[in-house]
């Protein structure tokens, strides 16, 4: 257990963090008139734990090889979920232990799928932490996508390396240089958004959480009617915004700071990620005005599309109504997501481009068998090392999916329950499909056994799947 000292002692610190951040909760208690001890307890009680780990491992070696990054990053999001749902359940609003670990899960993993079948009538301090929980699952993300995922080698992130000679020993510096950098910067990003809202008529607690759940496109909302609640189209057009700017890769705010004034119009990801928007914009709005004119409303279009891809999941429309296509695209793009090294979800637009670029050139060597090929991405040759990454991570995730699909299933779950269920799980989304779970719609019908197995799916899709499934290979714990 000796060598494993780091990963416990971080887990400490990141629990003492989770406990000073429940004690914010309570100015909103007081505010409001809502007291209970529902977060001064849950405070103390991972404040206590996350001592204990901190004060058992103080003697800790100060680095991290990479095995012990695994555990720390599968341990970190598992811990934060199970103790920030004790709020949940210490609360006065009935939550059973699935149902709080549930909406506990989906807040850190910025999935926003949600259990609460009527959010006007939570008390502020809950939809309070439920910003709060997904605020901070997204600046974890983030810093976890820059700095830990490319030295675990995860799904191809290791093309996203700070530095191509930096060991997992050697990178904790500057990582820590760099998880500053960007915590200024989502910082920043989330103050913006808060206010434009509150400028563009949210009052102050709604402008609030919802910068918090735009910037970390985790898409919680404290109406059940989510951002359509405001019926406003300034506020719509201030969320797109934002939900882009935090679907971007955040090291090239870093870029752009450092000096490189283009970096925005030349980064590969962003170009892709920008066509995918309109092209399905223009895809949707032809289908709805050829087909379904009275379903045409390209405000909503444009909202829902964005809104989807990122993985934010506000919604203004229910636009599971909208016919077959919709739904399909929909869901190609809740699998897409958005940019690496971002808040968002889903298999991210890099590794659908090598996939592209690897299926163009299979092609390619078809019709010309004596040519030469080298598959590059942003003008940079890709070895086969990265190709069967991604390939095997893509090929692991719909495998993963269909393998949910049908657990949901045979839960007692209708198709469109269950596939829309899945899907929006393992790509931390949101709104699913269906009149049960679509877009003003929610999870707490759903059996308890169903509850689980999405949990699982947010956490795997949150994590990029090998972080957590390396842990049950017998070869791992090898030395």
């Amino acid at each position: 257990m000796t060598n494993y000292k780091t990963v416990f002692f971080t887990l400490g610190i990141l629990q003492i963090i989770l406990g000073i951040f429940m004690l914010i909760p309570i100015i909103a208690q007081f505010f409001y008139n809502e007291i209970d001890s529902s977060f001064l307890s849950a405070s103390i009680v991972t404040i206590i734990f996350g001592t204990l780990f901190f004060l058992s491992n103080l003697d800790h070696d100060k680095k991290l090889n990479l095995q012990q990054a695994f555990l720390v990053t599968a341990l970190s999001w598992l811990s934060i979920a199970i103790f920030s749902s004790l709020p949940f359940i210490f609360s006065d609003t009935n939550f059973s232990i699935t149902n709080a670990f549930f909406e506990s899960m989906s807040g850190i993993t910025t999935t926003g799928s949600t259990i609460i079948s009527n959010l006007e009538s939570m008390p502020k301090g809950i939809l309070l932490w439920r910003a709060i929980l997904q605020w901070l699952g997204g600046i974890g993300i983030i810093v976890m996508a820059i700095t830990l995922m490319p030295i675990m080698n995860v799904g191809g992130m290791q093309l996203f390396k700070i530095s191509n000679n930096d060991t997992s020993e050697k990178i904790l510096p500057k990582s820590k240089e760099i998880a500053l950098r960007l915590i200024f910067i989502y910082l920043i990003l989330t103050l913006f958004c808060a206010v434009s809202y509150k400028i563009l008529g949210m009052n102050i607690f709604d402008s609030l959480t919802h910068a918090m759940t735009t910037i970390a496109t985790g898409g919680f909302s404290n109406y059940n009617d989510s951002i359509g609640f405001f019926n406003s189209i300034s506020i719509e057009i201030s969320a797109m915004v934002f939900i882009i700017l935090g679907s971007l890769p955040f090291i090239v705010y870093i870029k752009f700071l450092n000096g490189n004034k283009k970096i925005f119009l030349n980064d590969i990801q962003i170009r892709t990620f920008i066509k995918i928007i309109l092209i399905s914009i223009v895809l949707l709005a032809i289908y709805l005005a050829l087909s379904q004119s009275n379903s045409f409303n390209l405000r909503s279009i444009f909202f829902n599309v964005i809104s989807i891809l990122t993985g934010t999941g506000y919604v203004n429309a229910q636009f599971d109504n909208w016919g077959g296509f919709p739904i399909v695209l929909f869901l190609l793009l809740m699998f897409i997501g958005g940019c690496a090294g971002s808040t968002t979800c889903g298999i991210k637009i890099f590794r659908i481009q090598i996939l592209y670029s690897f299926i163009s050139n299979q092609l390619k060597k078809i019709i010309y068998p004596k040519g030469v090929f080298i598959l590059k991405y942003d003008q940079n040759p890709v070895d086969n090392k990265f190709i069967s990454s991604v390939i095997s991570f893509i090929y692991l995730y719909f495998m993963i999916f269909f393998a949910i699909t049908a657990l949901l299933s045979l839960t007692g779950l209708d198709f469109i329950t269950a596939i829309s269920g899945a899907a929006t799980s393992i790509s931390n989304v949101g709104p699913g499909l269906g009149s049960i779970i679509g877009p003003n719609g929610n999870f707490s019908s759903l059996p308890d056994i169903s509850k689980w197995i999405l949990t699982l799916g947010m956490i795997l899709g949150r994590l990029e799947l090998f972080a957590i499934l390396v842990l049950f290979l017998p070869s791992f714990w090898r030395n």
